[in-house]
């Protein structure tokens, strides 16, 4: 089964799974504080395992996007000749959508960085309104 019709049939069989946890993250190329949500549905797909490639054919992709003159992807067999990835924890899927989407020199040395630029929290402790997001900081 290809990779798009494995995720449409998981979207379909499966029931989506809303994370408590989200994302905040700062990136010096950005001038806000970026959050990251994990979709429902990408979760309750990793949680099931079966679905999704490992990580590094997004990065491959990626790899191939940063590329000059970059017309289309040529590679996009990997997504549908990679093994799948197992079951995950839902700490497991966040850490693999943290791999997926943020920006890998974001996440890459962030233990060992000197500032705090990326925080796993509860959706509750975000501010309900975004109004002044410019003014965020990650605080440690």
């Amino acid at each position: 089964m290809k990779f798009y019709d494995r995720i449409l049939h998981a979207e379909k069989t499966l029931e989506p799974f809303r994370s408590e946890y989200v994302v905040a993250y700062e990136d010096v190329d950005q001038e806000t504080c970026s959050i990251m949500i994990p979709t429902p549905e990408a979760m309750a797909q990793l949680m099931h395992g079966g679905v999704f490639p490992p990580v590094w054919v997004y990065w491959e992709l990626a790899k191939d996007e940063a590329q000059p003159n970059f017309e289309r992807h040529h590679r996009m067999h990997l997504l549908d000749e990679t093994p799948r990835e197992d079951s995950k924890t839902e700490k497991e899927a966040i850490e693999y959508l943290i791999m997926k989407d943020v920006p890998q020199h974001i996440w890459r040395n962030y233990q060992n960085s000197n500032s705090v630029n990326m925080k796993i929290c509860k959706r509750k402790q975000l501010p309900k309104s975004r109004e002044f997001r410019d003014a965020w900081r990650i605080a440690a």
